[in-house]
């Protein structure tokens, strides 16, 4: 990628983060942090990786993207919308209320674009390793993607599809963790339930593994390449990103994990998302 291509997707990234505080100041609800800490991947996937076509969301050529931790779906609600997959205000004013098409947790059968449905943790690995085994049975030509949160490693799920994944070589099947070391109750490696050495772990169970900064557009870009380019089992990306991210009251803090900003703070973060906008357009970090 050109050095202009990654600038114009570090600044759309911070837009979809405005999409993201708007409409949960809107909503009232909502969670906050993994949102806009994972806008950066978002924007790498909607804009540079995955194959899809918002115009037509049941192509049957698309890649699919399954997202596991389904709580975070605000920040991919406003990268399809961005995509074009629907209005950009739609989603901006009318998350979470009654009978819209963005639900708190992500429906298959209201919102184009979503695969799957979501929320219950631990999950959509088992659906990625059971829909890149069909892929790979009927030789299609896509991929399979799921956005995993680090927490969720504590359910013994994931081990299952982890075993399984690794056990049928399934080198169709790309996933990634949110590797914000944050959940609801604090640390994962302090306060509830480490996972360290988690690439030992992974490679123990036949997966490739790769390490990305999780909020550099490029990394996030080459380390999915390099994913899609392994032959001989699926590959897990962890990418190490910051919680609340782009918002300085908010980064790095649990608090924001499931707590959506009031009128004041969403004000806050806004100001402070611009200027970072603006930093980029003029050059500056």
């Amino acid at each position: 990628m050109t050095t202009e291509e990654v600038k114009k997707l570090e600044i759309l990234a911070y837009e979809i983060r405005k999409d993201v505080i708007v409409a949960l100041k809107n909503a009232k609800s909502g969670h906050t942090g993994g949102s806009l800490g994972l806008a950066d991947i978002f924007t790498a996937l909607y804009f540079k990786v995955l194959h899809h076509k918002p115009e037509d969301p049941d192509w049957a050529g698309r890649d699919r993207f399954l997202l596991s931790n389904g709580h975070v779906c605000p920040v991919w609600y406003a990268a399809l919308a961005r995509a074009g997959y629907f209005d950009v205000e739609e989603f901006r004013t009318t998350l979470r209320k009654l009978g819209t098409r963005f639900q708190g947790h992500p429906s298959r059968l209201d919102t184009p674009g979503v695969e799957s449905s979501s929320g219950s943790l631990g999950q959509g690995l088992s659906i990625g390793v059971g829909m890149a085994y069909a892929a790979r049975f009927d030789n299609a030509p896509y991929r399979v993607y799921v956005g995993m949160s680090d927490a969720e490693f504590q359910e013994g799920s994931v081990w299952e599809a982890l075993m399984a994944g690794g056990n049928w070589k399934l080198d169709n099947l790309t996933a990634y963790i949110d590797r914000n070391k944050i959940q609801i109750d604090g640390s994962t490696e302090g306060d509830v339930m480490p996972l360290e050495p988690l690439k030992e772990k992974l490679r123990a169970f036949k997966w490739n593994v790769i390490e990305a900064d999780g909020h550099d557009i490029k990394e996030i870009v080459t380390a999915f390449r390099e994913a899609g380019a392994h032959r001989g089992g699926p590959t897990m990306i962890i990418f190490n990103t910051v919680i609340g991210k782009g918002v300085s009251f908010m980064e790095g803090k649990a608090e924001w994990h499931g707590k959506p900003p009031n009128e004041e703070e969403a004000e806050k973060a806004l100001k402070e998302l611009d200027e970072h906008i603006e930093e980029m357009k003029e050059g500056g970090d």
